[in-house]
């Protein structure tokens, strides 16, 4: 079973090397280097410091480099007199040493390029590493480094031309307007099938490159997608009746999100994320209509734009001033483009033109508010009322025969007497839809026209019914999405409530109504899935797409999107001072080398890592095959079972499965799991696995001879559960040390990171008890951010300005009263090298707004808002977009916030029951409050 040596929590502690004589350990500690050994240079998040542990009781530290700089891997010389390790301490990486008890010393003179991976041998002459994409070796006596001429032989192996067979993993879907076909997108490749049995899809598209944004025509017998094959994404149209292919858009920028008109003549697009174009399917002329700041693939809305039924309009979304996004209307003849929304909101992603013409709809949200529908009338509602459906009865269908008097001859009725007369739509020729009414829009005071549907559930995606009644959502309740259907019908008798479809978990997307509007087709989990209105039941659409994937051409696809995502979206267009395109003339041939994909995203993080940027990474897809081992709750006794074999508890972690069974104690013996007995050599992680949720029956005992034995049945949890209660664990026993630290004046709040549900968790720890204090100490430490830091900036800035006194109740702060957090009270802040991103933005708006006093380390200087995308193999990518600049001009990428009392807690000081950190803090603040000696007793 495995045991903790160094168990500072809450503490980095990485790339371990045991002393020759067993008796010490040498160990990197601080920092995120160990996950992010590719990056080239370092931000204050990567620091990292070597440190040497001595077995004794307690455990004795020492540090032995003097860190400011990313050093890590240590490793011992023969003796255990020296450690040798890697640091970057004089720009570049090199190999240095450390004589225990003498000063550090540089071996080697690497003026660029980085040192990685390095191991020295089992007599500690010779340490060889990895520099440069090759083989290096260093003689520790002479301190030569010279590099190893490898020469291979043989073929070395390497996937070969693998054939997929995918029913799942669909990442696009489009269902045709006749209902008939679905399209969908797999695998970076477009397949088509029937809507209604699914089965074998038939290819669409078949090259290495990545196909995406697949979209119908109006006769449902056409497909138009982009397609990435020349190396810059361009439009291409399929015809099914010709089974052929034909290219519509070239040159050296972008086209993307492809849009058939109505009437199916023309296809608009968005080129180069900053025009939205038309081009003329018969003539291939293009024409710009507009332009604006629309968003690039892979990260743009799902429908940026929308055609007018008539064809005669497009509706579009662009971001504005101060990167509010509003509607724009665009006549497609050629004109002005005119606003018709004014929100001051950021986020969209759908917008829709009703059937009729007559209104637009779009989603419309700010960050951790509910999404919302917003609906723009065109011309002036006119209102429609459920009496006429009444008198409408009364209506005759046919005009009556009138007997026409003898005297006066009939007249033949003029043409324009005759379309007048027309009741319906005259039948279209060939089966085609009859032409839609003309479109008009009334610019004049259309700002008055915009409303908010009551829809009361959180919107990101919508699309409205062919028949015009019905309003499809995919909306999120507490982080889950499901399909939501909403009345737009003014005639229902029915109250125009949200009724959700679907109750399943995992992704939506792509959702489309039927051409009956009766069904609805979507995406769940990468499979199609189609839901009836009336009933709510589902089903699915097995589709099967074979196809065969060349590793050999597919890594180079995945190499030119990497590359090109980075291009495009990286958020400093000097890429950090580095050639970017030099950068692609160096890995490109070295990616061409790789021979598996492990390889290959390798060195596709190491070339992100020339960057020198936080929140980059590159990921293998997500293994859904990972072994779940359960987790009890408890802690052992490491000398003993080292000595004995025995496992003796020496903690058990509040509300864990252990804790909750009642039974066990510190100090007791774990003696069996299930009944199998544990000794020295079984692993109590195996007999875990796969265990998390079921029954399990712990044997325990209150001596080491097993004597007295009694069992307790506990329901194992995963790891990420326990690491929540060990948490919690933690904040509780500062929050009383904080108490304790100030004799009961000081309250503590912790901020496990700056999303929404640590947001929810502030205002719970912010209770009564804390509430009552004269002041909180707030804490975060280890916040690796997110994104509401402006939200819980709030709860701390906000001060009273009126009190509110029921007869009969206490006097209390009106902000409380009328339901607005607010702590109105001093505080302190403190932070460390791992409060990073948003925990950062928190720390710049405290310095900034002048809030308090901040203790501890300056932060991580890690500071830029990014997203994940997915690479056509399953990769995923880190693609960092938007700059963070503080008030002063300063770019908080790779500059940390500073404090004004630093303190650096010396590792192991957890296990001292000390913290200077909060030592500090809380002297300070009692410092703020002019350490008043009395004390409420009610405050405690």
């Amino acid at each position: 079973t495995p045991m903790q040596i160094s168990a500072d929590r809450y503490t980095s502690e990485f790339f371990s090397a045991p002393s020759p004589d067993g008796k010490a350990l040498a160990f990197t500690a601080r920092g995120i280097s160990s996950s992010q050994w590719w990056r080239k240079g370092h931000s204050h998040l990567d620091e990292s410091e070597v440190w040497v542990m001595r077995d004794a009781s307690p455990a004795a530290y020492e540090r032995i480099t003097e860190g400011g700089a990313k050093e890590m891997w240590p490793m011992w010389s023969a003796d255990g007199a020296t450690v040798f390790y890697v640091s970057d301490k004089s720009g570049a990486q090199n190999l240095w040493s450390r004589p225990l008890g003498g000063p550090a010393r540089q071996i080697t003179r690497f003026k660029d390029g980085r040192v990685l991976w390095p191991a020295i041998s089992y007599d500690g002459r010779v340490i060889v590493f990895e520099r440069n994409f090759g083989v290096w070796r260093l003689d520790t006596s002479s301190g030569q480094a010279s590099e190893v001429q490898i020469s291979r032989r043989g073929t070395p192996a390497s996937p070969s031309v693998e054939h997929l067979t995918l029913n799942s993993q669909i990442q696009e879907l489009a269902l045709s307007p006749d209902g008939k076909k679905v399209a969908f997108v797999v695998r970076g490749e477009v397949f088509a099938a029937s809507a209604k049995d699914g089965g074998d899809a038939a290819r669409v598209t078949n090259s290495p490159a990545l196909e995406s944004q697949v979209a119908w025509s109006p006769d449902s017998r056409r497909l138009v997608y982009a397609s990435n094959r020349e190396g810059t994404p361009h439009l291409y149209l399929y015809d099914f009746s010709t089974n052929s292919e034909a290219q519509l858009t070239r040159g050296t920028v972008e086209d993307s999100v492809p849009s058939f008109s109505p009437d199916g003549r023309q296809v608009a697009f968005h080129r180069d994320a900053r025009e939205l174009r038309v081009i003329d399917l018969e003539s291939k002329q293009e024409r710009l209509l507009a332009t604006g700041h629309f968003e690039r693939p892979p990260i743009n809305p799902d429908r940026p734009f929308a055609w007018s039924p008539d064809s005669r309009w497009i509706v579009f979304m662009s971001s504005g001033e101060k990167s509010f996004k509003n509607a724009h209307v665009v006549p497609v003849a050629g004109g002005q483009a005119s606003p018709i929304s004014f929100l001051a909101n950021v986020f969209n992603n759908t917008v829709s033109w009703n059937h009729d013409g007559k209104y637009i709809l779009f989603d419309t949200s700010q960050r951790t508010e509910n999404g919302q529908i917003a609906r723009v009338d065109l011309i002036p509602r006119t209102p429609r009322f459920r009496e006429d459906q009444f008198r409408d009865l009364f209506r005759e269908e046919t005009p009556r025969t009138v007997t026409p008097r003898p005297q006066t001859p009939p007249q033949e009725p003029r043409p324009a007497d005759q379309a007048n007369a027309q009741t319906t739509p005259p039948a279209a020729e060939d089966g085609k839809k009859p032409a839609s009414k003309e479109v008009n829009v009334d610019f004049n005071q259309i700002r008055r026209r915009l409303s908010i549907l009551p829809v009361g559930v959180d919107v990101g995606y919508h699309a409205i019914s062919p028949d015009g009644k019905w309003l499809l959502m995919i909306a999120s309740a507490e982080g889950q999405q499901n399909l939501y259907i909403y009345s737009l019908d003014e005639l229902s008798r029915e109250p125009a409530v949200a009724r959700q479809l679907t109750s399943t978990p995992g992704f939506k997307g792509d959702a489309r109504f039927s051409p009956d509007s009766k069904e609805v087709y979507y995406l769940e989990q990468g499979r199609i899935n189609v839901v009836t209105l009336d009933n709510r039941q589902t089903r699915q659409i097995a589709v099967t797409a074979e196809m065969d994937v060349d590793f050999a051409r597919e890594k180079m696809e995945v190499f030119n999107q990497a590359w090109s995502y980075l291009r495009d979206y990286f958020y400093d267009t000097g890429y950090h001072g580095v050639d970017w395109q030099g950068v692609r003339v160096e890995y490109e041939p070295r990616i061409r080398g790789a021979r598996t994909p492990d390889e290959m995203r390798r060195l596709l993080a190491m070339m992100v890592g020339e960057l020198n940027a936080s929140h980059t990474g590159v990921s293998a897809p997500f293994n859904t095959a990972q072994t779940a081992t359960g987790r009890l709750g408890l802690r052992f006794d490491r000398a003993e079972y080292e000595s004995a074999g025995r496992l003796r508890v020496t903690e058990i972690i509040p509300l864990s499965p252990a804790a909750l069974g009642g039974e066990i104690k510190t100090g007791d013996y774990l003696i069996a799991v299930d009944g199998a007995q544990i000794t020295a050599r079984t692993n109590l992680d195996e007999m875990l696995n796969y265990k998390i949720g079921r029954r399990v029956v712990l044997t325990v005992s209150s001596s080491a001879d097993g004597a007295s034995r009694r069992e307790v049945a506990v329901r194992p949890v995963n790891q990420a559960t326990e690491k929540g209660l060990l948490y919690r664990k933690w904040v509780e026993e500062n929050r009383e040390y904080v108490a304790r630290a100030s004799n009961g004046r000081l309250g503590y709040v912790h901020m496990f990171d700056m999303g929404s549900g640590s947001l929810t968790q502030l205002f719970i720890d912010l209770d009564v008890e804390n509430r009552a204090r004269d002041g909180v100490v707030i804490d975060i430490r280890n916040n690796n951010g997110g994104f509401v830091n402006a939200y819980a900036i709030d709860v701390f800035a906000r001060r009273g300005y009126m009190t509110m006194t029921r007869r009969g109740f206490p006097s209390a702060p009106a902000r409380s009263v009328l339901g607005q957090r607010a702590l109105e009270a001093p505080t302190v802040l403190v932070t460390n090298q791992h409060s990073l991103s948003d925990a950062e933005d928190f720390t710049e708006g405290y310095r900034a707004l002048k809030l308090g006093k901040v203790v501890g380390e300056k932060t991580s200087g890690w500071i830029i808002y990014t997203t994940n995308v997915t690479l056509i193999d399953g990769t995923s990518l880190r693609l960092p977009f938007i700059k963070i600049t503080a008030n002063d001009g300063t770019n908080m990428e790779l500059n940390p916030r500073p404090v004004d009392i630093p303190v650096q807690r010396p590792i192991g000081e957890t296990l001292t029951g000390r913290d200077s950190q909060l030592d500090r803090a809380v002297r300070e603040l009692l410092k703020q409050l002019n350490d008043q000696p009395q004390v409420n007793a009610d405050k405690r």
